[in-house]
């Protein structure tokens, strides 16, 4: 089996399970000093975009293509070559097509999505000037397109609103939802769909803190709320969607309206995906490789589920215990390091509260 990754960043989470399934890997990556171009078996630095990428897999005859892409500007391009490469020369790209990627790579088309197929979202309206503004304080303004809080402003009065319009023509307005946000993977490929248990990111804030300086936890477990619900309103937003790969789902859960609401979704890895990973054992990154083998379906999945309780804590830098081989993985590890230095997070894992409290202390956190 020979498998081409695009993009070299992410590569170290599955490097492990590459090997493990003695896959002939090549990655192309655009930045010759990018990371972790010691470990596939053949590497090719190509100019940005995917036509080098489609290049390779064409002339290397690979088996399958997995984009390993976490920001949201390329996902178009990797919709276009996968229908290019699927359609024209019969190798798989495992990632979402050009139909779900323009439905969430827009919040304002999300939205309208959302609406279509009946799923509750908070109350919204596009503003193109701050008189235009009906709905009540606080409010939440964005821009259609950005990622991990980029452009994104809790309003709490007009003025608010006026200081954003000096920077934007228009804007995303959505009434403010105070309550729980969480966080839900969906697997898919061939018009099959697994939601994994949602994640627990916090309660919402009028500063608009950043999910990376919270305290996570899964499973979610708020009260007054099923994640079966989450879970079932995860999987009929991926089966419309009707794509392949990731889908990483926000929502939100209001305590005064006792209501779930979608937020957004992601077609491509995601934040959550090593508590998610800790949570249940199932590797999301490493399922893309499986749908590749044509070793994906949801009686494999549900085979190798597991359930712990997990947190995921920002460090700044580890300086605990040392960390079991392989480091990406919790096969050999019951906790994972991950993230840029001075901002690292340290997820851990458990099968109990109890066992979770007693060693998050032992790793003097």
């Amino acid at each position: 089996m020979k498998i081409l990754f695009i993009g070299s960043r992410l590569y170290d989470d599955v490097d492990f399970y590459v090997k493990q399934k003695g896959i002939e890997s090549i990655l192309t990556e655009s930045n010759e000093e990018a990371i972790n171009l010691d470990l596939p078996d053949q590497v090719f630095i190509v100019p940005r975009g995917m036509d080098g990428p489609k290049q390779i897999a064409v002339t290397q005859n690979v088996d399958a293509v997995v984009p390993l892409i976490g920001i949201d500007p390329p996902l178009i391009q990797v919709a276009e070559m996968k229908e290019e490469l699927e359609n024209d020369y019969g190798i798989p790209v495992i990632a979402a097509d050009v139909r779900a990627v323009e439905l969430t790579s827009n919040k304002i088309n999300t939205k309208k999505f959302y609406n279509e197929i009946g799923v509750a979202t908070p109350e919204y309206q596009i503003l193109n000037s701050p008189e235009e503004l009906t709905l009540d304080f606080p409010v939440v303004l964005k821009q259609g397109a950005g990622q991990g809080g980029k452009d994104i402003k809790v309003a709490k009065n007009i003025g608010d609103v006026e200081d954003y319009f000096k920077e934007f023509s228009q804007a995303l307005c959505e009434k403010f939802v105070e309550g729980s946000e969480i966080s839900i993977e969906v697997l898919g490929y061939n018009g099959e769909y697994v939601a994994l248990p949602p994640i627990y990111k916090g309660e919402t804030t009028i500063e608009g803190t950043h999910p990376l300086n919270k305290v996570k936890l899964g499973p979610c477990l708020i009260n007054g709320l099923d994640n079966i619900l989450i879970q079932q309103t995860a999987y009929k937003v991926a089966k419309n969607l009707n794509s392949d790969g990731i889908f990483e789902m926000d929502f939100m859960y209001s305590h005064v309206d006792n209501q779930l609401y979608a937020i957004e979704v992601n077609t491509r890895p995601n934040g959550t995906r090593y508590l998610t990973n800790a949570t249940c054992n199932v590797n999301s990154l490493c399922e893309l490789i499986n749908m590749a083998c044509g070793d994906f379906s949801l009686k494999n999945v549900f085979d190798r589920i597991e359930y712990y309780y997990s947190t995921e804590i920002p460090i700044g830098n580890y300086e605990g215990p040392e960390i079991k081989e392989p480091v990406k993985s919790f096969s050999n590890n019951d906790f994972i390091v991950h993230g840029p230095e001075g901002y690292q997070r340290i997820t851990i894992r458990a099968k109990s509260k109890k066992e979770l409290k007693k060693f998050t202390d032992d790793l003097y956190l």
